[in-house]
């Protein structure tokens, strides 16, 4: 069996998987105090519900958000900084961009190494080699340096070391020796590409991060190993799965291990419903994940932001907006109703959940409209008092003068705003026509809003999984493990040639198929391209077959091709320069194909009144699972086992063989 667990803001899933891909699923309160509490808590309810012992468990993957939290929150380790001579306050110095261009007060988060922190040593390496050598005596010196200001955790970047790391080797020998069981990131390990600011960030984020995870996924492993159940995989930000010792070793590895496992769900039950083309959004708790699926695959980048800070890491290129189901309805300064980005959680969450929240939540709006089921508890056995949601969204109605409706409609549609511009960030300001996608939402409140966001964008196919409300902790049961590894290349002009390519090509796939650990089933390699005098790349990816990639002449004509896609021309007789070159291997994907049998069984019950996005009505009321081959028509409230779906008038609903449920607007 294979096992799935993410955690989120506000509830924890678990999917289990039958080798006759019969899912099992739970959902429980997540436990911010101590994640691992809610995960195994999630085991168990899901190894319950199937009948099934731990021994069962052939693989566990684990998607968390502890890294996360931890950058979000500020808790940090202690960490030093070792930067080569001059170069120490590259973090503070940063790009000179102002984070808010008319904020003129705001600045970037502080380094996460304090001046009293960061280190010089004494040496230079230029692209060509050492232009002032480090002697043993001296990297030895600024390790005793380190040790004295007794860090936590030690990040390592020096100028040039993604092509002569052997600086970088040093001072990891040096301070593996004077600071055992201290944590130490080398820049040349971790990113292994140019850009100075970005490469160093990164470095420092993995090392003030690791003793963190390193701790919170050791408990984890011992606790899985006292029950009988298998070490955690961990899902990457790329999409992949490593063990837990090297994720805990390389923190930043994992910031967005949480929205990395439900685009794998996604890709999975896009493919089998036979829509190459998805925009998928995932709304939890917290926030809403928005992401494209192309042709199949879903798009990444080696350049994000996370909470201010560069993260140069391989990573899928996920949108993020603070709009989940437990975001806070507030009136600011002006007078006007907003909508998050602060979250309600899972400590005390939304109102209606009788846990203590008293402020309204876009939870609390769907129960007041009838979109929500008072009368039937949620996944993970939350009970939901509307008196509760009358009392936070009243209070709230009563500050604009508003009737209680109004106000939860109100709420609803500012929500629903902040996911609009999510997905018009990832379709419309790329150039890109949203009509030509279907819609998959998922997360426990993703379906509810659905149909809504898909009108609005002219979508007229929407996907909703069968387990759409813990769609992320089945992608974790069917992910790959996976390594990535990039080298800067700075070729152009004739030395973009066809030997040049192939060395550096295999170079970082003999790499990358070397940290696997088993024969790899694919190989990916992405080419990062720019015309010389240009500041930013493109990329052009391939998947190899048997190591024979792309000429010369055919890499500049998918450059040119990319160029014009982006930007709508392309320079015909610019120099190309071959920036940076990047290598993805996977190992053999679990074979995983959903039963649409979910055991569930439905019901319909008499309409009940139901305020939708064009006013009021009176909607059907189906519980369960609708079986393959069910037909559904709006307006409806079909309570799914982990998730809501609201179908509005005008929309009509089949179920496919694997259990989604395909929806269409008329015309």
């Amino acid at each position: 069996m294979l096992l799935g667990v993410d955690v989120g803001g506000t509830f924890t899933d678990a999917v289990l998987v039958s080798p006759a891909g019969l899912i099992h699923t739970a959902k429980v309160p997540s436990t911010p105090g101590d994640q691992s509490r809610g995960v195994l808590e999630a085991v168990a309810a899901v190894l319950d519900a199937a009948g099934a012992e731990p021994a069962q468990v052939t693989r566990f993957a684990h998607g968390m958000t502890v890294a996360t939290n931890a950058l979000l929150e500020g808790r940090t380790a202690r960490t030093a900084l070792l930067a080569t001579e001059g170069f120490t306050d590259v973090v503070e110095l940063g790009r000179q961009a102002r984070p808010h261009l008319y904020r003129l007060c705001d600045g970037p988060p502080a380094p996460l190494a304090g001046p009293e922190l960061r280190f010089a040593v004494p040496e230079r390496m230029t692209p060509d080699g050492p232009l002032r050598p480090l002697a043993r005596e001296q990297a030895r010196a600024a390790a005793e340096a380190v040790r004295a200001s007794e860090p936590h955790a030690v990040a390592v970047s020096l100028l040039h070391s993604y092509a002569h790391p052997r600086h970088e080797q040093m001072l990891g020998e040096e301070l593996g020796a004077l600071l055992p069981g201290v944590p130490v990131s080398l820049s040349y390990e971790l990113v292994g590409t140019f850009r100075e600011f970005e490469r160093t960030a990164t470095t420092l984020l993995d090392a003030a991060l690791s003793p963190l995870l390193s701790d919170y996924l050791a408990g984890l492993c011992a606790e899985a190993s006292d029950v009988g159940l298998p070490a955690p995989l961990v899902m990457q930000s790329s999409g992949g799965l490593t063990e837990a010792a090297r994720a805990g070793a390389h923190a930043a590895l994992t910031v967005l291990s949480g929205p990395a496992g439900g685009v794998g769900g996604a890709s999975l039950l896009a493919a089998l419903a036979g829509e190459p083309r998805a925009l998928c959004f995932d709304m939890g708790g917290t926030s809403c994940d928005v992401c494209l699926i192309d042709g199949g695959s879903v798009a990444e980048t080696a350049e994000r932001t996370i909470a201010g800070r560069p993260l140069a890491l391989p990573a899928l290129d996920i949108h993020t907006v603070g709009a989940g189901g437990g975001s806070i309805a507030w009136r600011d300064a002006g007078g006007a109703l907003r909508v998050g980005p602060e979250s309600a959680g899972a400590e005390p969450g939304p109102a209606c959940y009788g846990r203590g929240g008293t402020r309204p939540t876009v939870t609390d709006a769907n129960l007041l409209l009838g979109r929500l089921l008072d009368d039937a508890p949620l996944a993970g056995g939350v009970h939901l008092d509307r008196e509760a949601a009358v009392r936070a969204v009243g209070a709230l109605a009563a500050e604009f003068g508003l009737a209680l409706l109004d106000c939860a409609a109100g709420i609803v549609r500012v929500a629903e705003e902040e996911m609009l511009g999510a997905l018009r960030v990832m379709t419309v300001e790329r150039g890109i026509d949203p009509r030509e996608f279907a819609l998959l939402p998922f997360g426990g409140a993703g379906p509810l809003h659905a149909c809504s966001l898909a009108s609005q964008l002219g979508i007229r196919r929407v996907l909703c999984p069968r387990a759409s409300g813990v769609l992320s902790a089945l992608g974790l049961a069917a992910a790959a493990a996976r390594r990535d590894v990039s080298r800067t290349a700075m070729l152009a002009g004739r030395s973009l040639d066809a030997r040049a390519l192939a060395r550096v090509r295999r170079e970082v796939c003999d790499r990358a198929r070397a940290d696997l650990d088993v024969v790899a089933e694919r190989v990916r390699v992405t080419y990062e391209l720019r015309y010389r005098g240009q500041s930013f790349e493109l990329a052009v990816a391939e998947d190899l077959d048997e190591d024979r990639g792309l000429a010369p002449e055919e890499l500049r004509s998918r450059f040119a091709e990319a160029h014009r896609l982006r930007y709508g021309y392309a320079e015909e007789d610019a120099e190309v320069e071959l920036v940076n070159v990047r290598a993805s291997v996977w190992a053999p994907t679990p074979e995983l194909v959903p039963d649409a049998a979910g055991g569930y069984g439905t019901r319909t019950e008499s309409p009940r009144d139901v305020v939708f996005a064009d006013g009021p009505a009176k909607a059907a009321v189906v519980r369960g699972e609708p079986p393959a081959g069910a037909e559904l028509s709006g307006p409806a409230v079909c309570a799914l086992p982990e998730a809501t779906l609201l179908i509005p008038p005008g929309w009509r609903a089949g179920v496919d063989p694997h259990g989604t449920i395909v929806l269409q607007r008329d015309a």
